[in-house]
């Protein structure tokens, strides 16, 4: 996948192979478009610069999503960092038969999206790396730095939310 004798491909490779996941847990995490592009080039920097420091006790791609995490956490920790919501549309890349149906389908799409980012941030993450990265609880509990148990309990939790979210039932 990688190779390791030279430094360019290392970092080529990483992009490639990578890079599409840790600008989206980025994006996921910050909810903004230009810090999820400068993490992302903060993440690769970084796997580049420690690239003989990796011990391989993880795979590659959960060793930099908790390099994304841990650069999105403190960027959202610093001080000029000020929250703003999902302000892009979500669109369904479905073909239907009509604009109609197009448009519904879309809608539906960017609702699942808003409620995903209105979750808490432990269920937020959780729930995104399950479905979206597929990750294993073995695997999430190790970039998160918490149990299994934790994960499944955080899991639950995160599908009971947004079930009672989309049928419109209060979620407090």
């Amino acid at each position: 996948m990688v190779a390791v004798n030279d430094p360019g491909s290392v970092l080529n490779g990483l992009m490639e192979s990578f890079g599409q996941d840790v600008w989206n847990y980025a994006f996921f995490l910050t909810k903004q478009r230009e810090a999820a592009d400068d993490i992302s080039q903060d993440v690769f920097l970084k796997a580049f610069q420690h690239w003989n420091d990796f011990q391989g006790r993880s795979s590659v791609k959960t060793w930099l999503l908790t390099i994304t995490r841990n650069l999105s956490l403190n960027y959202l920790k610093s001080s000029y960092m000020t929250r703003v919501s999902l302000t892009g549309s979500i669109t369904s890349k479905q073909t239907g038969p009509s604009a109609e149906k197009e448009f519904m389908d879309a809608a539906a799409v960017s609702q699942i999206w808003k409620f995903v980012m209105e979750l808490p941030p432990k269920y937020r993450e959780v729930l995104i790396l399950e479905s979206h990265y597929r990750l294993p609880r073995k695997e999430m509990a190790e970039l998160l730095g918490i149990s299994e148990g934790t994960i499944k309990s955080r899991l639950h939790r995160a599908r009971t939310r947004m079930e009672k979210m989309l049928k419109g039932e209060d979620v407090q």
